[in-house]
């Protein structure tokens, strides 16, 4: 059965969420880029342990991501005082699973500490996507919609 939001869902809607879609993926790319910069500056430059250098790069990351989404992706988003309280909470978990999964694979799996990040990074980046874009940064319709059964 389709809701009464899905019916009235147009091509020119596809198109905006493909393009949100696109601009999220760029905001990631760069947060990828920078919190990798971060850790590797931090390992290699200044002995920082792998998993401290791995939190302040994904925090760094994450700040910036939350930047850019708001004032570029999600720039449709009215956003709440509620909102940075939602990033902070997702961005809190993301930090836990990524802190948790590059100790797994260096300190149980033996991989390199840098080619550690990348699964890790590849992991929490695809899971933070699916919660920020559907709660974080939600549009009304789309909230809506979401409560319509």
């Amino acid at each position: 059965m389709r809701l009464a939001s899905e019916a009235n869902y147009s091509k020119d809607d596809h198109a905006k969420v493909i393009v949100q879609f696109l601009k999220f993926g760029i905001v990631g790319v760069s947060n990828t880029l920078i919190a990798f910069a971060v850790y590797t500056v931090l390992l290699k430059v200044f002995g920082v342990w792998y998993v401290a250098a791995s939190g302040i790069g994904f925090a760094v990351g994450a700040v910036n991501g939350f930047l850019l989404n708001r004032r570029w992706t999600f720039r449709e988003h009215v956003g709440d005082a509620l909102t940075p309280v939602r990033w902070a909470i997702v961005q809190t978990c993301g930090l836990g699973l990524n802190l948790g999964l590059v100790y797994l694979f260096v300190h149980d799996l033996g991989m390199d500490e840098l080619v550690g990040q990348i699964p890790t990074t590849a992991i929490v980046t695809v899971l933070t996507f699916a919660v920020n874009r559907s709660w974080t940064f939600r549009t009304p319709a789309i909230a809506a919609a979401g409560g319509e059964r």
